[in-house]
């Protein structure tokens, strides 16, 4: 091992910044569909090597001999985000080729943006570089603090954050819900970085020592959660969740509409098992009705013919809103009664940069470029969120697509959430890793907030997630059907948001202070051995 240590530490050029991509691009396997968390033992002990031989020229200015650094944490993560998202150009090729141009872009552009974040860790982690342990404090500090900018900064995009490929399975997700996503990633970069002191040996036993009792508190008290999970009550609601399938090229094309509207309806009013009672909630997808419901005065009449006395409808829906200046259009979530009258609606809010929305848009628009899923025009996002009632005795927070990766988003006005409904159009990305991952950070959002979560998606992944994080029910990619299951019951969270919050801070400043004081031992000891 400290030969293979000494020879990435030795490496140089473009050997270099190879083996920092191939450890980001390895890394990748620890999230889903893969869900191969032992990779990152390999990726971030690579890359703490490589840290290890960061020295700029001699003589140089302070922040080129930073460059380096930076440097290797770019090409890190250029790896992981290249690997990792890769599939996002598939939504550029959905319905046509009219934005094939700007594959390359989503390919490689928005990694080699992202990547930034990465040599930020890397160069603050180098700042703060010492021998010892302390180095790997360092390096879960910064990358921590990395993560969480990510998360916000530029509307913020904290997909596939480190801190889920340790959580593949229930039992090591309840953690997230008494520390939070942010703090995850810190403690998740120090424990996999460990096995670099392998390879150098020095601090190894202590900092081996805290990585398996960090390990042994998450698996401990995923199972202490689990074991306090309540079942659902019995009188709960009875929720249907609707899964169409439609291709993506066919899904605004007018000519399919009533197919798509029919099959909608067919799903829906399919009758229930003999053993159970009709649904009380049925649940489409984003964007599920084709069509502007002002536009179509029967659609509302035949969902009001196809619900029961007392079901309710919850789907996502192009609303529109008329103005005597403009015509606005938001993504959103309605919820219809069984008369066919709109009783209530909910905006997204977080809208997806050059797909909903065209930021910079009079210069952008100048140069020709349009937002890639504004239909029937570019939409506004909505004013905040809010919980939406069903009805006298159950309320929903409302997360409309990729609304639901954002884990500081996930409180409301209003009246307390009995569960999350999180609506979604993945059939842009087809058969790739985006479904899955997507799935897997709204499968977390149930852990964090105590509460059940009704995913309906247009073609996978569709499912029930009590909040333990344990999937109850589901529909696999690409499956056309409907599932009924009861509306499991939510779970009072030890820590809100705010306490998550200041957890996060407190392990950060731990690991601060241990980097800060390593790296002063070290600089004592330059300072003896330097006295003749």
């Amino acid at each position: 091992m400290e030969r293979v240590a000494g020879k990435i530490m030795l490496s140089w050029g473009a050997r270099r910044w190879a083996i920092a991509f191939g450890a980001g691009a390895l890394a990748v396997l620890s999230q889903p569909p893969f869900d191969f968390f032992a990779v990152l033992f390999l990726s971030f002990p690579v890359l703490v090597w490589l840290l290890d031989g960061a020295s700029g020229e001699p003589g140089a200015g302070f922040l080129r001999r930073l460059m380096p650094a930076f440097g290797i944490g770019w090409w890190f993560g250029f790896g992981y985000f290249v690997a990792g998202l890769w599939w996002l150009a598939n939504a550029l090729l959905a319905e046509g080729n009219d934005f094939a141009w700007a594959v390359p872009l989503a390919v490689f552009g928005l990694p080699a943006l992202l990547s930034f974040f990465y040599g930020f860790a890397t160069l603050l982690a180098r700042l703060l570089w010492s021998d010892g342990a302390g180095r790997i404090a360092a390096l879960a500090f910064s990358f921590g603090l990395a993560e969480w900018l990510r998360g916000f900064l530029f509307t913020g995009f904290p997909w596939n954050a480190i801190g889920y490929g340790a959580m593949p399975v229930p039992l090591m997700m309840q953690i997230d819900g008494l520390i939070g996503l942010s703090a995850m990633t810190t403690l998740t970069i120090f424990v996999v970085s460990v096995p670099a002191l392998i390879g150098t040996r020095t601090e190894m036993r202590l900092a081996a020592a805290l990585a398996v009792a960090l390990v042994a508190g998450q698996t401990g008290y995923g199972l202490w959660a689990l074991s306090r999970h309540d079942t659902p009550a019995k009188d709960s609601a009875l929720i249907r969740i609707v899964q169409p399938s439609i291709v993506q090229s066919a899904k605004w094309d007018q000519a399919e509409a009533d197919r798509i509207f029919r099959r909608l309806l067919d799903l829906s009013g399919m009758p229930a098992s003999d053993s159970q009672p009709a649904p009380d909630i049925i649940v489409w997808p984003e964007t599920a009705i084709p069509f502007l419901l002002t536009e179509n005065a029967g659609a509302l009449k035949q969902i009001g013919d196809m619900l029961g006395d007392g079901q309710i409808l919850i789907t996502g829906a192009v609303r529109e809103e008329n103005s005597a200046v403009s015509i606005r259009y938001y993504n959103s979530i309605l919820v219809i009664g069984d008369t066919g009258e709109i009783v209530a609606a909910a905006d997204k809010r977080h809208l997806v940069p050059f797909g909903e929305y065209l930021p910079f848009r009079d210069v952008l628009e100048g140069l020709g470029l349009s937002a890639i899923a504004a239909l029937p025009g570019e939409f506004t996002a909505g004013s905040r969120l809010e919980t939406v009632p069903v009805s006298d005795r159950l309320h929903f927070l409302p997360l409309i697509c990729y609304e639901a990766i954002f884990p500081g988003e996930m409180t409301a006005a209003g009246p307390p959430a009995d569960f999350m409904v999180n609506v979604t159009n993945d059939a842009w990305y087809g058969d790739t890793p985006g479904p899955p991952q997507h799935f897997r950070q709204a499968q977390l959002r149930s852990v964090e907030t105590g509460l059940p979560l009704i995913r309906s998606a247009n073609n996978g992944i569709s499912a029930v997630v009590d909040s333990s994080g344990k999937v109850l029910a589901g529909l696999s990619h690409n499956v056309i059907g409907a599932i009924d299951v009861q509306l499991p019951g939510s779970l009072p969270v030890i820590t809100g948001r705010n306490a998550k919050n200041v957890l996060f801070l407190l392990i950060s400043l731990v690991f601060l202070a241990v980097a800060l004081v390593s790296r002063r031992k070290d600089d004592r000891k330059v300072r003896l051995t330097d006295k003749p």
